[in-house]
């Protein structure tokens, strides 16, 4: 019994490790398939509008700070003042001004005696070139001292901001600031891609929410000749005359830039991805069954569509526009044409 107790035993082991075991087989698990939509891109016509928005700025625009220390005595304008060039502003404290008078004209003086007397042989070069270069270097002083004493206006404007009053101690800060208006200024940034269109002297619309039916006119007077590495734009000033002067430094607006026809790509805005993190923009186009995904800069946006640029598309590929959201570069496809979402609709 013991013998038969123990072959039990050893069959029911055998059973264990091979008799019970799983069948195993040599198939591969299938690659998964996702589902698509798809349309054809193509080329399509547009007018190309550039829209940005800025703030205005007084076309010029001074904060009014002498370069000396010491009592205000007079300001002569007050906040809203619109005044011209060469008025008068401000008159500080005169007395280092008044000093400097005395010296150069007791310079002047001795000057004039040293000069006669050199002409007559009296006095050598040597004494005369001494002391014109004394009287210059006054003549200087004073000259610098009388423009900061008497504070004048470098250009026509208003007066936009006063820091101090009549008989305060100067310490440095802008007593005054002084903004042009009748013509104004705003600086925009335009994607490098365009930069081989952009021209000084071309024409913009400028609108502003506060004047929702009125169109302000301007134009590029500078375009600055580097683009920023990190954000790839360029900038532009655009010069605004404003002479009825409804626009004001400050105010929000939004200037449109035409830049005539261009053949481009369109695509529906939503078949455009954003990689989380970043301002990375691609879409996935069915290459031959596999989804392949690609770069791309958003352009000018008509309602639900939107310019695709990249050198990677071109006319006749395949762009997924159902499912793309599931997809990631390289998984195979199962694409359906989608007539209704053609992007020449």
């Amino acid at each position: 019994m013991k013998k038969i107790f123990q072959l039990s035993v050893v069959v029911i082991a055998a059973c264990t490790l091979y008799a019970c075991q799983p069948e195993t087989t040599n198939s591969v698990k299938e690659e998964k398939t996702e589902n698509v939509e798809t349309i054809t891109l193509k080329q399509d016509t547009i007018t190309r509008l550039l829209s940005f928005s800025g703030v205005l700025q007084g076309y010029e625009q001074m904060n009014i700070s002498p370069s000396l220390t010491g009592h205000i005595e007079k300001i002569f304008v007050e906040v809203g003042s619109r005044v011209s060039t060469g008025q008068q502003l401000i008159r500080m404290e005169q007395t280092q001004y008044n000093t400097a008078k005395i010296n150069l004209a007791s310079v002047k003086t001795e000057l004039d005696r040293v000069s006669a007397l050199k002409a007559s042989g009296s006095a050598s070069q040597q004494s005369y070139d001494q002391l014109k270069a004394q009287y210059d270097q006054l003549k200087e002083n004073a000259e610098f001292l009388e423009a900061n004493t008497y504070v004048k206006a470098q250009f026509s404007g208003i007066i936009s901001a006063k820091n101090f009053e009549n008989g305060e101690m100067y310490t440095g800060a802008p007593i005054l600031t002084l903004t042009q208006i009748h013509q104004l200024k705003t600086f925009i940034n335009i994607p490098e891609i365009y930069y081989p269109q952009v021209q000084k002297g071309m024409a913009l619309e400028i609108k502003s929410e506060i004047y929702p039916d009125q169109v302000f006119a301007g134009n590029i007077e500078t375009v600055y000749p580097t683009v920023d590495a990190n954000t790839h734009t360029f900038q532009v000033k655009v010069k605004i005359p404003n002479g009825k002067e409804m626009l004001r430094p400050g105010m929000y607006v939004t200037s449109t830039l035409a830049l005539g026809k261009a053949q481009t790509i369109l695509a529906p805005y939503s078949a455009v991805l954003k990689l989380i993190g970043s301002n990375e923009r691609y879409v996935f186009v069915n290459d031959n069954g596999t989804a392949k995904r690609v770069s791309v800069t958003l352009g000018q946006r008509f309602d639900e569509m939107v310019e695709i640029i990249s050198d990677e598309l071109e006319e006749g590929m395949e762009l997924i526009v159902t499912g793309q959201d599931r997809l990631v570069d390289g998984v195979k496809v199962q694409a359906i044409t989608s007539p209704s979402k053609e992007n020449n609709e």
